[in-house]
């Protein structure tokens, strides 16, 4: 039912008021996806997807409190906010803001437990200076068109861990796209990371951006154990004069395309524990050591196709480094699970150059690298892949895997493996059984709707899992029985515990994933 008009006249008002004693200016409802150029591309469009604010009343701010502001005058932390940025946001026009459905803090833009949120420069352009844009357990998150520059992690100001872009502890679904980030330095001048990713951050797009000027381009994964992250897509970036983590992969899987590299000083794609890299039609120049496993023992893996080496130079290999090249050979495959278009690479530099970083018109390649700016109402691309293009596996369930919120157990387990590795996103991590059979089980605190499941078998083991029962695990019933891995749908069931019972293989069973989804 409708309010009358003078009540809801005079919440228009009280908002406005509200909004006057804060800085921030308010524009209608249906203006919120305008200022957004495109759609997420990349592992951003997975996991039921990335829209940020779309749909939500828009916001203009011009100081950082006022981002903070328009956070915490939301309904609650979930209500979509498409916040417009103009000006420089620095350390004295940015303050904590309390509320219901923030969670903020001085010195950095804090976007903590909270979703769907979009961050877009506009007007003359907006710059974040030595404060950086920090992303902790939330998701659906746009930032588009904007720089951040020179945050410093020692020296004065302080801010975000000295991270431009840092995500970690439990974000899913980010799309950074035309930024600009950069520093003036490495570690010993007080800078850290340009765009890091550590502590279960999946799900994440970082396109037509520009990186320069700094020791360290970005991580996913803070230690060789720390493996939860991945799902990582890096298209139409410009790394220009970085030292090395272009990034740095501790295991999870990234898909790096349409890159273009200049002047990488000490390494450049380092794949390490275990990570598994898809490097395609990237432009490398005048670099060094520009894709391996570096400073560890503990190995990484790349799949390789159309890259270009421009005046790349290669180390020999050592105990603690392992380039690919001076000939890089593919150790690994990837499967990527959604369309996209290749640009050849011998115009990567030029249409790199025409379009990745802020206030570049939001311009994207058409895919034939020509530049073009896509239209906000179709998105940056043809949404029909090239006969080139991989082609989706069009079985794979469709919306959120509800098994990563969830915990679990089973009969029985292999040395050296464990239960929670089914439920990590982490292909490279799996449960074995201690013998040849056995059972592993996803569980929740409440009950969960289920009706399909995704059984991903380690690398190497593909095709072990012989004959298998899911059980609704509440009751013992079987739902469905069969063999070998991959997609089962069941009868949908509202359960707190599903469990798949391996009754016989043919080798020993790795399974990676134990993915479950409601459709």
């Amino acid at each position: 039912m409708r309010r009358p008009v003078a009540l809801r006249l005079n919440a228009a008002l009280a908002t406005l008021a509200v909004a006057a004693a804060t800085g921030v200016v308010l524009s209608m409802p249906e203006a919120a996806s305008a200022a957004v150029t495109g759609s997420a591309t990349g592992y951003a469009t997975q996991n039921g997807g990335t829209t940020g604010g779309a749909g939500g009343t828009t916001v203009r701010a011009t100081t950082g409190t006022a981002i903070h502001t328009a956070l915490c005058n939301r309904a609650s932390s979930s209500t979509p906010i498409t916040i417009e940025v103009e000006g420089t946001i620095n350390h004295g026009n940015t303050a904590k803001v309390s509320g219901d459905s923030c969670n903020t803090a001085a010195g950095v833009i804090e976007l903590k437990q909270i979703s769907n949120v979009t961050i877009v420069g506009v007007g003359s352009g907006a710059v974040f200076d030595q404060l950086g844009i920090h992303i902790r357990q939330s998701s659906n998150i746009i930032i588009q068109n904007v720089t951040v520059k020179n945050v410093k992690k020692s020296g004065s100001p302080t801010s975000n861990g000295g991270d431009a872009i840092g995500m970690e502890s439990d974000v899913r679904n980010v799309w950074v796209d035309h930024t600009t980030l950069e520093a003036s330095g490495g570690e010993s001048e007080g800078f850290d990371g340009l765009f890091d990713m550590k502590a279960n951050t999946q799900y994440v797009t970082l396109s037509y951006s520009t990186l320069r000027n700094s020791g360290r381009g970005g991580l996913v994964g803070s230690s060789e154990t720390e493996l939860s992250n991945g799902y990582i897509t890096y298209h139409h970036n410009l790394y220009e004069n970085i030292d090395s983590r272009v990034p740095l992969l501790r295991g999870g899987i990234a898909h790096i395309y349409n890159n273009y590299y200049v002047k990488l000083n000490e390494s450049g794609i380092n794949s390490r524990a275990g990570a598994r890299a898809k490097v395609d039609n990237n432009y490398f120049k005048d670099s060094k050591d520009v894709l391996g496993t570096f400073y560890t023992d503990a190995a990484g893996y790349w799949q390789v196709s159309g890259n270009t080496f421009d005046n790349v130079t290669w180390s020999a290999p050592g105990s603690e480094n392992n380039p690919a090249g001076p000939d890089p050979k593919s150790n690994t495959t990837v499967s990527i699970p959604y369309a996209y278009s290749l640009d050849a690479a011998s115009c990567v530099p030029g249409i790199v150059t025409a379009t990745a970083g802020a206030n570049k018109g939001l311009k994207v390649s058409d895919g034939n690298c020509s530049p073009q700016t896509p239209d906000p109402t179709t998105g940056p691309t043809d949404p029909t892949p090239d006969p080139t293009d991989p082609t989706p596996d069009p079985t794979q369930p469709s919306g959120t895997n509800l098994s990563l919120d969830a915990g679990a157990d089973g009969s029985s387990k292999a040395s050296g493996t464990s239960y929670g590795n089914v439920r990590d996103g982490d292909l490279s991590t799996y449960w074995s059984p201690a013998g040849a059979t056995g059972s592993v089980s996803v569980k929740w605190g409440s009950a969960t709707s289920v009706s399909r499941i995704n059984i991903r078998e380690a690398s190497g083991s593909t095709g072990a899992i012989g004959s298998w029962r899911v059980l609704n695990g509440d009751t013992g019933a079987v739902l469905k029985s069969g063999s070998g891995a991959g997609v089962i749908a069941v009868p949908p069931t509202s359960l707190k515990k599903i469990t798949f019972e391996i009754t016989g293989s043919t080798g020993t069973p790795k399974v990676a994933e134990f993915e479950t989804y409601a459709g």
